[in-house]
This record gives C-alpha cells, sequence and structure tokens, in this order.
C-alpha cells in the first residue's frame, strides 16, 4: 500500500514514475521491518504474518531484530543514495528528514508505544486517534510527502491538501484493520484473527461499536476525496486507493 501510494501521488503531479522507486523503496523497508519487529514477543507476540510464521518463528528473535535493524537502516542508505531519486539536494535531504521522523518517536515508534502502554485500559475516541495518527498514519503520510519532495517546485497549497488525504486516509486504514480483526477470519487477513480482543486492546469497534466505526471510516474516506478537488483526473488513482482502504477485505 505504501509503495503504491507514493507512485499514485506522483501520478497526481504528473511525476515520472521511474523517478519514484527509491521513495517507494525506502518506505516500504521501514514498514517491512516495522512488521517483523512488530510480530516478536516482546511486541504483539505473533506467529503469522501474511498467510506464513513470522520472522522470529521462522529463524528466531536475534535473527529477527537484526533483520530488522538491517531493513530500517537500508530504507535511509536508499534515499541517500539512490540514483534514481533525481531530486535537488535540499529535497533529498527533506525526504531523509520526513521518513526519519515518520519513523521515530514523533511518528511510527512513539504510536507503538501509547499502543503497548494502553493495553486493558479505557481511552476515549481522540486518544485513540492519536495513538493511530503516529502508529500507521505517519508512515502513510511520509508515502505521499516523499513522491510530493520528488520534484523542485510542488506548490504549498497542493502539498498541504495531499497531507490532510494521508491523514484521513491513515485513519481510515487503521479503523478497517480494526473492523477486519472482528469480522474477517485467519486464513482471509494473513495474519492471527481476533488478537485485539484476545489482548484487550483498545480499537474502534471496542469504542464506536461496529456500525459506528464502518460510518467513520467512510467519513473519512468523503474528507480524504475532498481534499483532492484541487487536483484533476491525475489523482483518480489516489481517489481509487482510498476506496479502496475501506473495502479492503485483508
Amino acid at each position: 500500500m505504501r509503495p503504491i501510494l507514493a507512485y499514485a501521488t506522483g501520478k497526481a503531479l504528473r511525476i515520472n514514475p521511474d523517478t519514484l522507486n527509491g521513495a517507494a523503496c525506502a518506505v516500504e523497508l521501514i514498514h517491512a521491518y516495522s512488521l517483523v519487529h512488530d510480530d516478536l514477543p516482546a511486541m504483539d507476540d505473533d506467529d503469522l504474518r501474511r498467510g506464513k510464521p513470522t520472522c522470529h518463528i521462522a529463524f528466531d528473535e536475534a535473527t529477527a531484530i537484526l533483520a530488522g535493524d538491517a531493513l530500517q537502516t537500508l530504507a535511509f542508505t536508499t534515499l541517500a543514495s539512490d540514483t534514481s531519486i533525481r531530486s535537488p539536494a535540499e529535497n533529498r535531504i527533506e525526504m531523509i528528514k520526513t521518513l526519519a521522523e515518520a519513523s521515530g518517536s514523533h511518528g511510527m515508534v512513539g504510536g507503538q508505544a501509547i499502543d503497548l502502554d494502553s493495553v486493558g485500559k479505557n481511552i476515549d475516541l481522540p486518544a485513540l486517534e492519536n495513538m493511530h495518527i503516529h502508529k500507521t498514519g505517519a508512515l502513510i503520510r511520509a508515502s505521499v510527502r516523499l513522491a510530493a519532495l520528488t520534484p523542485a517546485d510542488v506548490d504549498e497549497k497542493v502539498m498541504t491538501r495531499l497531507d490532510h488525504y494521508a491523514k484521513c486516509i491513515g485513519l481510515s486504514f487503521q479503523i478497517q484493520d480494526d473492523i477486519l480483526d472482528e469480522e474477517s477470519d485467519t486464513k482471509t487477513l494473513g495474519k492471527t484473527q481476533g488478537k485485539d480482543r484476545d489482548h484487550n486492546k483498545p480499537n474502534y469497534p471496542a469504542l464506536l461499536g461496529l456500525s459506528a466505526a464502518k460510518e467513520k471510516a467512510r467519513d473519512l474516506h468523503e474528507e480524504a476525496i475532498h481534499s483532492l478537488e484541487i487536483l484533476g483526473e491525475e489523482a483518480d488513482f489516489l481517489r481509487a486507493l482510498s476506496l479502496y482502504i475501506i473495502q479492503r477485505k485483508n
């Protein structure tokens, strides 16, 4: 999803897709590392990912930790040196900063820390959204921003609208994840179904109910679409991705 978002943003901005390969790879490397570490016994303690044994089950915990570390550092090596990125030096530096902030304590890692601290607690909707804006949303927003930073001269108003689009779909993505954790099955999901409920983790269906959670996802989709009004039909891929996110089955 995250690399596709980078390419879809490039399409909306009429950017040569070949110049987006480095950014798309970098964001997926970060996502892959986060999944390897997220599945560890110290985190979510899961033994299934995408229908296959998780890294620490297939190999061992030490290998999983090192694999995640290597994937993380490779992401920044890619942004720093990949020749497909033909951006000005200041844009490349901003891309590295964007991915670092989205991945670290002010982004994905910070959100994961909040998530772990929230287990077994009753939290309100703003707190839940804050957690997922960081844990899930930050990297999704980075996917869009990295693509938008590839050219030297994207209008700031367009950048702001794209970021709001990404914020909306980041939350709708997590809401749909929570809905699927309740309604789907392990085979379809490719990961263990019902983990949130079993571990007493707060999520949208538990807080809002399934019906209201689905309505919230639809509202976020509509808000995301509205954010793209400034762009023409070139942004139709982004519009389609927003709809896919709230309709997906895994």
